[in-house]
């Protein structure tokens, strides 16, 4: 219990070093990421399906976390679904059929950034459904949750909270970086207006689809990188899984040379070296 309280501590601590800070962040994640890749090898090998939720405020930090778990996973076999503006085609289709068809085969892991819920929150808040659609929503969406439960896929919700204070200084930061300001969308900025609407609807959506089957699990997002950390430290705890890590590879002796002539390098295009 010790040791926990000096790592929040280290994170938390406004007067620590930014350094040993930064060094514990990059260590913690470090290893986090190497359990990462064990347990979806323990996926691949079990032929287990697991489908991941990212919801929560704009600028909550969903992205980071997503990167984090994502940057040394094999990309075959964990897939990362974040679906535009449905189709005028989709439009007309069962609400859930478009993400039913991104839902994980055996041995794979989903991870949506953004996921049905849009319904229960930006689609309500801004008008883009009926109340008719909405209410519906929520009688099919536990159902449907439950329905997939029971095909045998892990299903594990996230919400990340963020304060108010918090997500105005990411926005700000984000207008004032060229790179980072192509994450503002004009919904984003909606949402800043409408900070209670969204309060409302996502107190609604959990008294809805907060269910035992699927509870929803709530980031603390003020500190991006304790939000990372506390994350998927969370998620690797959700799944059973066994070191599957095989024995360090020998590489094989090289092809002796036989006197083939390869063609001169000068016939070959390069890529000039600014650098």
């Amino acid at each position: 219990m010790g040791k926990k309280n000096d790592h929040k501590k280290i994170l938390q601590d406004k007067s620590a070093d930014k350094k040993a800070q930064k060094k514990f962040y990059e260590k913690e994640l470090k290893r986090l990421q190497e359990e990462l890749v064990k347990l979806l090898e323990w996926v691949k090998k079990k032929g287990l399906k697991v489908v991941i939720l990212f919801e929560g405020r704009d600028a909550a930090g969903k992205g980071g976390v997503i990167k984090r778990i994502t940057e040394c996973l094999n990309p075959r076999f964990c897939k990362v679904v974040a679906l535009g503006v449905p189709t005028e085609k989709e439009k007309t289709q069962w609400y859930f059929q478009r993400y039913a068809s991104q839902l994980p085969a055996a041995g794979e892991m989903v991870l949506f950034d953004r996921s049905w819920y849009n319904r229960a929150g930006v689609e309500h808040v801004m008008g883009f459904c009926t109340k008719d659609e909405y209410e519906e929503f929520f009688r099919s969406c536990p159902e449907f949750e439950r329905m997939i439960i029971r095909s045998g896929i892990i299903l594990i919700k996230y919400w990340f909270s963020v304060s108010d204070e918090e997500q105005e200084a990411r926005f700000q930061s984000r207008i004032h970086n060229p790179v980072k300001r192509w994450k503002l969308s004009p919904m984003d900025l909606q949402s800043r207006a409408k900070w209670v609407e969204y309060s409302k609807a996502k107190d609604e959506m959990f008294k809805h689809t907060d269910i035992k089957e699927a509870p929803w699990w709530v980031v603390n997002a003020d500190n991006k990188k304790r939000a990372r950390l506390n994350c998927i430290n969370h998620l690797l705890h959700q799944i059973r899984y066994k070191d599957l890590t095989p024995e360090p590879l020998k590489l094989p002796k090289r092809q002796p040379d036989t006197g083939y002539v390869r063609p001169p390098i000068k016939s070959q295009t390069f890529v000039p070296e600014e650098y």
